[in-house]
């Protein structure tokens, strides 16, 4: 038997049992809800995962790059969204993945619809709107909407598959009530928009909102017909710190091993560094959360205690530096501030049950 003792470190683990739980969880939410699940799978990109998730009910995945669409497109996976604005000097690509697996691209300009038509492809096209976060998407309120959609509803080539949108904005609230408000917004924003679309006798099919920590809180999805959530697989210590969900909830974790100790310091090295957990540094801290770290470190990953006495505080290429001295050869689980890009630095999960490695998954990250 394996163990993951018995890892090189550094290791990328998924424990099975958290993420069935997630899975689990998140496709009962949605169905109270009453909205179709759509899970994003940029968060694992991993065939496994996304069999799990299709088990639990989901409908269709998003993507968010055409490699991720031509590997869930080989494995047999269809009805995909491709949940990016859509790529001018790629439309030929994603016309051969639509091809053999449904794919629907997303547009947020005119620019794109006319790259989109001019291509000749009969894509299925979701109009973006920006909800609040502010990144990319048209406004729900301005002329540009009703004219971008009226364009796709009248294209004699594309189809108008409905509108979609990311509420990011919750990454920056904090608690359960800033969640679900974000999450309210966000379905209001998205259920308005759809409804001033209809009074100017436009179909809209189908109106798509997405992002974990809205989905966690979410309380009414009137209005709404489906959900892109993709971190909740994993969850990570950005949604700890969010209130999306506890530490005994995340399932991925990066084993790793002390290799410096030295004597009279109050700090040690670990062998987990920027390619192991990524740069991303979390949220800022707000009043009550715990101090700015660059991953924490379990002191016992089965109950969800996370270590106070040794933070990771800075990360160089291979190098994790640890305030809080730990002895040489410790070997610690680390949980990562976003599991969507520490996961992605590493070719494959070992899955594990307890401390027991019962598999190997790949991970799809070509670029």
């Amino acid at each position: 038997m394996t163990t993951i003792h018995d890892l090189a470190t550094p290791a990328l683990l998924v424990d099975l049992e958290v993420l069935q739980a997630n899975l689990d969880r998140m496709a009962s939410h949605a169905s109270e809800l009453g909205v179709r699940l759509r899970p994003h799978v940029k968060t694992h990109k991993c065939l496994e995962i996304g069999r799990l998730q299709r088990e639990a009910g989901a409908a269709g995945i998003t993507v968010s790059t055409l490699e991720e669409a031509r590997a869930f497109a080989r494995a047999g996976f269809g009805d995909m969204t491709w949940a990016f604005p859509v790529i001018p000097g790629r439309i030929e690509e994603a016309a051969a993945i639509d091809d053999r697996a449904r794919l629907r691209v997303t547009v947020d300009g005119l620019g794109a619809v006319d790259a989109l038509e001019a291509s000749g492809h009969p894509f299925h096209v979701w109009i973006e709107i920006d909800c609040g976060y502010g990144r990319s998407g048209v406004g729900p309120r301005g002329p540009a909407l009703v004219d971008l959609a009226t364009r796709v509803s009248e294209s004699s080539r594309l189809a108008f598959d409905g509108i979609l949108t990311h509420s990011g904005q919750g990454y920056h609230a904090r608690g359960r009530e800033a969640l679900a408000a974000v999450a309210e917004e966000e379905r209001s924003v998205m259920a308005s928009a759809a409804e001033r679309l209809r009074a100017e006798g436009l179909e809209v099919p189908s109106v798509s909102v997405g992002s974990t920590p809205a989905m966690s809180a979410a309380r009414s999805l009137e209005g709404v017909d489906e959900a892109r959530p993709g971190n909740y697989a994993f969850f990570d210590g950005t949604q700890v710190v969010l209130g999306s969900c506890g530490a005994a909830d995340c399932a991925l974790t990066v084993a790793a091993t002390v290799v410096s100790s030295q004597p009279g310091t109050d700090r040690c090295v670990v062998d987990a560094g920027a390619l192991a957990l990524s740069v991303d540094a979390g949220p800022d801290p707000r009043p009550g959360d715990p101090p700015r770290s660059m991953g924490r470190i379990y002191e016992d990953y089965r109950a969800g205690a996370l270590r106070d006495d040794a933070r990771l505080v800075s990360l160089s290429q291979e190098h994790g530096i640890v305030e809080g001295r730990l002895p040489h050869g410790t070997r610690v689980r680390i949980l990562p501030n976003h599991s969507c890009l520490a996961a992605a630095c590493f070719d494959a999960y070992h899955v594990v049950v307890g401390e027991e490695v019962v598999d190997r998954w790949p991970i799809h990250r070509e670029r």
